[in-house]
């Protein structure tokens, strides 16, 4: 009987403490945020993503009531700021940009992260337009004369990426494979230091998210094809690569998520706040200045399409012989 009692008073003891905990998580909560938020964004200052990070940021901050401020970690594929924002505290102060590329990096083994267990998913909020460029006193004026040139001088063509197996770098890898061709890889730490390499002449090609546009439309640089679906808006007389007959899609969406662990009641807020912002005028204005689609998911849709992901990742890294390639660097 007395031990009865006694197994009774814990269970009793256990929920009011449950009880309290969980009212004082509310109460958090509802508090939140209280301070200013920290967004980590994994690529240089004045890259596009950056651009758009910060676009979004200033309009979700209003609805926050609070200011976000950006931090650029920049290096290893994005992935240096990955790993800083996903080992924070989860108390909805450190968040960040995802780069789709950690459900390739991840298999790789190049960082110890786990995209479905390490993380926490607000939303995803915009594709990107990749293009192909070169100088434009360079010689070749479509992909396929950089082809030919490339086959009769095979291993002489350079180009510039954001990193070793980024999406840029596979995306140029799967079109050279696609179009029979070899190129000697040279990866920078982001988009805005490789698009320097190819205006200052260090590289023949860049490929990268919209940051050569201003260069195409001032005539410094050549656009030889974009990676897309479909034809960007501002550059309609440009044919995609699958037009010119190699059938090669990168879009690589970017998103924003969390530490795993955050309070549910937080990441509502936070969903809410970012979803708003995906949808302001403000961060449209900014994605039409780079040519970057809008591409919105709710924070539960868009864990399943990184989930989706990562299954795809898998094959690719086997097609395209990924762990060779970044043992080579």
């Amino acid at each position: 009987m007395t031990m009865k009692r006694s197994s009774r008073r814990q269970f009793v003891l256990g929920a009011a403490a449950a009880g309290l905990a969980l009212s004082a998580g509310r109460v958090l909560a509802s508090a939140y945020p209280e301070r200013a938020i920290t967004f980590v964004c994994p690529w240089p200052a004045g890259g596009t993503a950056d651009a758009t990070m910060r676009a979004l940021c200033a309009v979700a901050a209003k609805t926050l009531g609070q200011t976000i401020i950006v931090d650029n970690k920049a290096g290893a594929s994005g992935m240096l700021g990955l790993r800083t924002m996903a080992s924070a505290k989860a108390d909805g102060y450190t968040i960040g940009q995802i780069p789709i590329s950690v459900a390739r990096f991840s298999q790789l083994g190049s960082v110890s992260l786990d995209p479905m267990k390490d993380l926490s998913y607000i939303a995803r909020v915009s594709g990107q337009t990749f293009g192909i460029v070169c100088q434009a006193s360079a010689p070749w004026k479509d992909i396929k004369e950089l082809v030919a040139y490339a086959k009769a001088n095979p291993g002489k063509l350079t180009y510039a990426s954001a990193g070793v197996a980024g999406a840029t770098h596979v995306g140029m890898e799967e079109f050279a494979q696609a179009a029979g061709i070899e190129m000697l890889h040279i990866p920078y730490k982001g988009g805005a230091p490789a698009l320097q390499g190819v205006l200052a002449g260090e590289v023949n090609l860049l490929i990268d998210s919209t940051s050569w546009a201003p260069h195409v439309k001032s005539g410094k640089l050549r656009l030889l094809g974009t990676l897309g679906a479909k034809r960007t808006s501002d550059f309609k007389e440009v044919p995609t690569i699958s037009e010119q007959g190699y059938p090669v899609v990168v879009d690589a969406p970017n998103g924003i998520g969390g530490p795993k662990g955050l309070d549910p009641a937080i990441l509502a807020r936070l969903r809410a706040a970012f979803k708003q912002a995906a949808a302001s005028p403000e961060f449209a204005d900014a994605c039409d200045k780079i040519d970057a689609p809008l591409m919105y998911l709710d924070g539960p849709d868009y864990e399943k399409y990184v989930a989706q992901t990562v299954i795809k990742e898998k094959v690719l890294i086997e097609r395209l012989k990924l762990r060779e390639l970044l043992a080579k660097g």
